[in-house]
């Protein structure tokens, strides 16, 4: 697979005192962590398993 990049609107819940993300291009997939820097791990998970998960139901991923 080839390697792709995808914005990520990263976010601060004031009222959950967590770092939350977005992925705009994949439905606007969202994570979060307690650290940014946990955010961004678990986007990064989740991103590949709906990568995962697109190419084996055939559905075509944007790309950016």
């Amino acid at each position: 697979m080839a390697t792709q990049k995808f914005t990520v609107v990263l976010t601060w819940d004031e009222q959950e005192k967590l770092w939350v993300t977005h992925v705009p291009a994949l439905n606007w997939l969202s994570t979060y962590g307690k650290t940014q820097e946990e955010a961004m791990a678990m986007t990064q998970e989740a991103v590949l398993g709906y990568l995962e998960a697109a190419e084996q139901e055939g559905i075509a991923v944007p790309l950016q």
